[in-house]
């Protein structure tokens, strides 16, 4: 298993400073260093309290975001509480949080989502929040007082009528007091606006004698709201009308007053720079600071978010489906897909390919036990047709669902041929791959017979199963594919990106095929796999909007909406050569890259909503799949802000973990952060390998192990000076590798170390790159690799 390091790393010796008596390490004996061992853990005290201060002002509110009444959670100033309710409602539902976190100790940021109600009346999925999405938006900022910017946007296709409530309560602590009298709370509306006011005092004569008074209270104010505000039995109510993608805004702003203490917000709506603020500001840069080599980049955050994905990787293996050390596979994901998932789990074992084949190794064999023997309308199943999952609740054992063995996918028969590919270029092991070639041709032979369509050639989609997948291909939640207007399309559908994997799959077992002596079955593949491509730009190329279509619906008619499918249009290389720049610019461009990474629909479509699983979501493994086409083609600074990106948004996350996605908010000062998909896996066994193929690209790693030969093309970004690869595998060799980024931002590699049958390590610009010169190229040959 390939090891990485960077220079910033701790390199003393593991067995202690020398004359030391060193204590037996029960984590460095297994294997572990003492680091890995904690590197998993957090501690964090209070775990559920979420706290918010700037000096004598703290909010301490529960993880929700909210204050609940009848606990220590409430709004405090001078060691007071004030408040002791602070909750929102839609509707009287409390919405679904999706993520609450500190942007900084004195501002805090959440994202709430709802499905409004009626939803089933449009006849689109209105179960699940993230899918027909109400968002409330809250961002709350500590300064004297607080000021809440409160936020709801329709994510939905239709208008939405709703009531969204703050239930506010103050503390009853001081009726307690000796000599308590209160005022309020007092309701008084202005013109778009209100007040809320409420004030107690309390007197007590203390042990000399002397008459002592507090008076403590609060006023909240209502500003800039979209619509006018209401107040009853400590509710304040707005009605709220939201067209499509509509959006409403209301100001919060509380002052607080402890005796003649007067704690107003001194920020505004979006929190401009207030004198407190500068002053820390003034502090942070006068203050010592400290680094060291490689801190001031993200190679800290590079390396640990591969270490953990590689721990990630090993705790998702399936025990019972491994058939040794060197050949095991992975659950999907924690906690909803602890299971064998056909395209999945390709695609986590190929993307890891420069951690290890042994992944490969391991999940093809597992997924051809499963592969189609007959013709099962329930299952989806038929002969030669490639698993898509197999579940193991109790309803999918007792076959109340098809998800026990189901084939509901046409991703896995065009994918698996891919992987078996790729495994041959990392082992070019012959006796291995013999058996693996069988399997990938029958589901070639399924995809041929049964999806290609006789009227256009292409691939198409649809279950035959009542409780079937609906969508078939790459995206396949139940309303992935839209149209132009934001309606759904019925299948059969022809996706692009399902043809690109054909066109791979045929492409690349022909190359095997004519390894293995089976010459005349390699020219019928390659020819088919040209035929396709030539016939698959004619037909899905749009050339007013400088796009792939999204699908050919089923009268054939190219579905016009801008996604990720093209991506991997790209990473097939499916597109002609000279429409790769116009379409990896359009990944790009503002609305289809969030900022963390390309999104699943444009931002621009009617459609879109960036919680939606496949309408406006981001994917971590679909980033790590057009990390390699960047690279190939020579696109080095899309390389770079797309990798770039991923391993900032790894940061974010404890661990440095990525989920399976994130939200496709786009990323600015007002979203500082994505919003989070609350049913995501973490860990994600393909968001875990996408880090290992953004990594491949980056040093441009091609193995070719049949001819003992691995080809590099390095383009390290300043962000990511130097990576060392230990012990990487290829075929029978190992080789350590160390990349360097010089001054002048050329990279050098370096053999630190061999092992095994000679490995010819070659620099080589890719032969694709639109970039490369011819002058680049010879510089390659004449630098060599050290």
């Amino acid at each position: 298993m390939a090891i990485l390091s960077a220079v910033w790393q701790d390199t003393r010796d593991q067995r202690g400073i020398t004359g030391m008596r060193q204590e037996p390490d029960p984590a460095r004996d297994s294997g572990q260093t003492a680091w890995e061992t904690m590197r998993q853990i957090r501690l964090r005290p209070r775990p559920e309290t979420l706290f918010v201060s700037q000096g004598r002002t703290v909010l301490a509110c529960g993880r929700d975001g909210f204050i609940a009444p009848g606990t220590d959670q409430g709004l405090y100033a001078y060691q007071t509480k004030l408040i002791n309710c602070w909750r929102y409602s839609l509707d009287g539902r409390t919405p679904l949080t999706s993520v609450v976190t500190n942007v900084t100790q004195d501002h805090c940021l959440g994202y709430y989502i709802v499905t409004p109600e009626g939803m089933q009346d449009t006849g689109l999925e209105e179960d699940n929040p993230a899918q027909q999405t109400v968002e409330l938006r809250l961002s709350r900022r500590i300064d004297g007082g607080m000021h809440e910017d409160v936020d709801l946007t329709n994510y939905t296709q239709v208008p939405v009528t709703t009531c969204l409530q703050l239930a506010i309560g103050a503390d009853e602590g001081w009726r307690n007091l000796p000599g308590a009298i209160s005022q309020g709370p007092a309701w008084e509306a202005t013109v778009g606006g209100g007040t809320l006011a409420f004030a107690y005092q309390a007197t007590h004569c203390d042990h000399t004698g002397t008459s002592v008074r507090i008076s403590d209270g609060f006023r909240l104010r209502v500003t800039h709201a979209d619509s006018p505000p209401d107040h009853e039995d400590g509710l304040l109510s707005f009605a709220v009308v939201l067209p499509p993608h509509g959006h409403w805004h209301a100001c919060l702003e509380l002052s607080l007053s402890i005796d003649d203490h007067e704690l107003a917000p001194a920020v505004g709506c979006e929190h401009p720079p207030t004198l407190a603020r500068r002053d820390q500001t003034a502090y942070q840069h006068a203050a010592t600071h400290f680094s060291a080599p490689g801190t001031m980049t993200l190679t800290p955050v590079v390396i640990k978010a591969l270490a953990q994905a590689r721990h990630d990787l090993a705790a998702l293996r399936l025990a019972d489906l491994t058939e040794g050390p060197h050949a095991w596979t992975v659950a999907a994901g924690l906690p909803m897909y602890v299971a064998l998932f056909g395209r999945d789990t390709l695609t986590s074992a190929w993307q890891a390919g420069l951690l290890t084949p042994d992944l490969m190794r391991g999940t093809i064999p597992a997924i051809v036990d499963w592969q189609g023997r007959r013709t099962n309308d329930w299952l989806d199943e038929a002969p030669g047709r490639l698993i898509h999952e197999i579940q193991t609740n109790r309803e999918a054992r007792l076959h109340l669902t098809p998800r026990y063995r189901y084939y509901g996918s046409i991703t896995t028969s065009a994918f698996f041929p891919v992987v078996v590919s790729e495994f041959w270029h990392w082992t070019g092991d012959k006796g291995a791959v013999g058996p693996m070639v069988d399997a990938a041709l029958k589901g070639l032979r399924w995809l041929d017979q049964v999806c290609r369509s006789p009227r256009d050639g292409f691939y198409y989609y649809q279950t035959r199963s009542p409780l079937g997948n609906r969508h078939q291909g790459w995206k396949d939640s139940a309303d992935a594919i839209v149209d132009a207007a934001g309606g759904q399309v019925v299948p059969p559908i022809a996706t692009s990106e399902e043809q690109g994997f054909v066109y791979l799959a045929k492409l690349h077992l022909a190359e095997v095929l004519w390894w293995l002596g089976d010459k005349d079955p390699a020219k019928r593949l390659y020819r088919e796999a040209r035929e396709l491509k030539k016939r698959f730009n004619e037909a899905f190329w749009l050339p007013d909007d400088g796009y792939f279509a999204m699908a050919l619906d089923a009268h054939g008619r190219p579905v016009r909406s801008v996604g990720s499918n093209a991506g991997h249009c790209l990473a097939t290389a499916i597109a002609d050569s000279d429409l790769v720049a116009p379409v990896a610019d359009r990944l790009m461009a503002d609305d289809m890259f969030s900022g963390w990474g390309v999104r699943t629909l444009s931002s621009r479509h009617p459609a879109f909503n960036p919680y939606s699983y496949h309408r406006g979501a981001v994917w971590p493994v679909e980033q790590g799949t057009f990390a390699l086409p960047f690279m190939r083609y020579g696109l080095i600074d899309h390389l770079h802000r797309l990798t770039k990106a991923q391993y900032e948004a790894a940061s974010l996350f404890e661990n440095l973990r990525l989920p399976e996605l994130f939200s496709g908010h786009a990323r600015s000062e007002r979203h500082p952060f994505p919003a989070l998909y609350p049913q995501a896996n973490w860990p994600q066994a393909w968001s875990s390998s996408a880090l290992f193929c953004l990594l491949q690209a980056l040093l441009g790693l091609y193995p070719y192990a049949p001819l003992q030969v691995l080809m590099v093309d390095p383009h390290l970004p300043d962000w990511l000076p130097e990576i060392t690869l230990h012990h990487l595998q290829v075929g029978k060799s190992r080789v350590s590798l160390q990349f360097q980024r010089q001054p002048k931002g050329h990279t050098t590699v370096r053999i630190i170390d061999q092992q095994g049958p000679s490995l010819r390590v070659i620099r080589q610009a890719s032969p694709w790159s639109q970039t490369a010169t011819w002058p680049k190229r010879l510089g390659d040959l004449l630098d060599g690799v050290a």
